[in-house]
């Protein structure tokens, strides 16, 4: 059985398809100083491949192993106390700093609970190690809490020293 008008349908869908897949690239600005990638290419293309790492390191996972994301260093952040205040500017979820150091562990397992409770997001801003990343993220249980330079973030809400929370109320210890 035949269902009529199928065909047209199938022809309709199959066009621009076709036409999709002849496109060219579109030079959208050119200032005449345009290199060929190539040459960069080379030594990539011709380094002998890398040997098998010791069976003890684990595999190498490029941006997915953490060991790439170690030191994490916040220059101008310290641990240290900080005055609870105000602060103007609103935050779509709230946000804490910690670091590595004892007085992170401790204000991070003593606030874990709110921190949860509140959905709140970590910034890890000072680890050197791998059992860093590893006592942090124990210590959080749960929480999402990722490893990254605080110092931008910091700046802007006149931060020199973590762990602190920050909500659209305000910044606390």
């Amino acid at each position: 059985m035949r269902i009529p008008g199928l065909a047209g349908f199938a022809l309709l869908l199959a066009v621009p398809v076709s036409l999709a897949a002849q496109a060219q690239p579109e030079v959208i600005f050119d200032n005449g100083r345009t290199w060929p990638i190539a040459p960069y290419l080379e030594p990539v293309e011709d380094a002998p491949p890398e040997e098998d790492p010791a069976p003890s390191a684990g595999p190498l996972l490029g941006a997915a192993d953490v060991r790439n994301l170690l030191p994490v260093r916040s220059p101008g952040l310290s641990p240290g106390p900080v005055e609870a205040r105000t602060q103007p500017r609103p935050l779509s979820r709230p946000v804490f700093l910690v670091g590595s150091d004892p007085l992170s562990r401790r204000w991070l397992a003593r606030h874990r609970e709110r921190l949860h409770d509140l959905h709140a997001v970590g910034l890890l801003v000072q680890a050197d190690t791998v059992d860093d990343l590893e006592a942090i993220a124990e210590l959080g249980r749960g929480l999402s809490i990722m490893p990254a330079p605080g110092t931008d973030l910091a700046r802007a809400l006149g931060l020199v020293h973590y762990p602190v929370l920050v909500t659209s109320r305000g910044i606390e210890q």
